[in-house]
């Protein structure tokens, strides 16, 4: 049996640390070896220090058969790359005047002139083999080391992503004798279920299986299961990933409620429109992520007929008339029923949260109620944070617009 073949990327740079940018780089990276059918089992980020990315290129040797850097390859003095492979690989750093002739190229073509530090992009490992930048000015080169391979790639995008496909991607395929394999994968959405509860109705025969694989990803409200396949062609794949798609359909189906990238906010529109079921909203001390959400899905006026907004608590209170000492979870139960008694509306969402506090403060008695109201059926949930909270906007809006999702469902299957 022939040994798998591994990736892993590093990508260079402090500002990536500081969190100045976001590393973008990496995922599409990442999705083109997943395509080719190449594992990548660890993605890494280091500064802009020699030592520290010799160390993590050593590292990278260690465990894979195919590293790829990204970004480090400018004229600056923070740009270590070079010096770091080298390092790591025990090379000298060697000038090539023709490398600094292309690029002085590259810059009349600009209108622009060429600084001297622009020189320390000439200078690659010892036997390093240039990869030919035409869209840009910083020379890509890879290193062959021990059998296994060093690709050292801008941190540009366009420039990344250009050579990528044009130049790396057909290279690997020839020298890893890759053919046409991939590895391809679906996400199955689910939503009204948490992810423990999730592993347990799956079951561990389905989880630990190794090709197709399964996976869990949670995210507020709301969880993936990924389905990964590695296939010699796309059609062996996706019969694959069918056959684990139809077991899981047959053990979770009721929680599913999209694929890929579908979000629960257009795929709850779309229930309510089918169906011509309305929904009113009542948000209090937390602004309008639900409504807008919707609305900014669609502005049918048939699915959403009436929208509230209170600033406190205490104002939804005096609006409704209830007592002051009426916790939070009941004061959005009564919000929810009562708003879509006076809408005439088939549900009704409503969400009560103290506006001044954060997740570090509040409580589930003083923070943050949301309730669903759908055919005299109320179902609730309190959560540690108040509307203060960075965290807030997603979770209430998440797990409301899967709740009602969810109990349409019910309604439509069990008329």
């Amino acid at each position: 049996m022939t040994n798998p073949i591994n990736a892993e990327i590093i990508a260079i740079g402090t500002e990536l640390l500081l969190g100045e940018i976001t590393d973008t780089n990496s995922v599409y990276i990442a999705r083109l070896l997943r395509d080719i059918g190449l594992n990548l089992y660890f993605m890494t980020t280091v500064g802009d220090n020699e030592q520290r990315i010799a160390n993590a290129v050593r590292t990278a040797l260690s465990r894979a058969d195919i590293i790829i850097t990204c970004g480090g390859l400018g004229p600056t003095i923070d740009d270590m790359t070079r010096h770091g492979i080298a390092i790591a690989t025990e090379r000298d750093l060697i000038f090539h005047q023709y490398l600094l002739d292309k690029i002085a190229e590259r810059f009349s073509t600009f209108r622009a002139k060429m600084t001297d530090n622009n020189r320390r992009q000439a200078f690659l490992p010892d036997n390093a083999v240039v990869i030919e930048n035409p869209v840009g000015t910083a020379p890509s080169f890879f290193v062959e080391h021990n059998g296994k391979v060093i690709i050292s790639l801008p941190g540009v995008p366009r420039e990344m992503k250009y050579l990528m496909t044009e130049s790396i991607v057909p290279y690997l395929r020839q020298h890893f004798n890759l053919g046409d394999g991939l590895i391809k994968a679906r996400v199955l959405r689910t939503a009204g279920i948490g992810e423990s509860m999730l592993d347990t109705e799956i079951g561990a025969e389905i989880l630990q299986a190794s090709n197709p694989t399964v996976g869990l990803a949670a995210h507020t409200g709301q969880v993936d299961i990924r389905i990964t396949a590695k296939a010699a062609t796309e059609a062996q794949a996706d019969n694959m990933i069918a056959e684990v798609e139809h077991k899981l359909r047959n053990k979770i189906g009721r929680f599913i409620f999209g694929t890929d990238q579908e979000q629960i906010e257009d795929v709850l529109v779309q229930l309510l429109i089918k169906h011509n079921s309305s929904v009113a909203i009542s948000e209090t001390g937390i602004g309008t992520p639900i409504s807008h959400s919707l609305l900014s899905i669609s502005r049918e006026i048939n699915f959403i007929t009436s929208t509230q907004v209170f600033d406190t608590p205490q104002r939804l209170r005096e609006t409704l008339s209830t007592d002051v000492s009426m916790p939070i979870r009941e004061l959005a139960e009564f919000a929810a029923s009562s708003i879509t008694k006076h809408r005439n509306t088939a549900a009704g969402i409503a969400v009560v949260s103290n506006p001044e506090m954060d997740e570090f403060h509040a409580d589930t008695e003083s923070g943050t109620a949301v309730a669903i109201y759908l055919d005299s059926d109320i179902r609730s949930r309190v959560f540690g944070f108040g509307g203060k909270s960075d965290i807030a906007s997603d979770w209430v809006r998440t797990w409301s617009m899967s709740m009602l999702w969810q109990m349409l469902v019910e309604k439509f299957a069990n008329p």
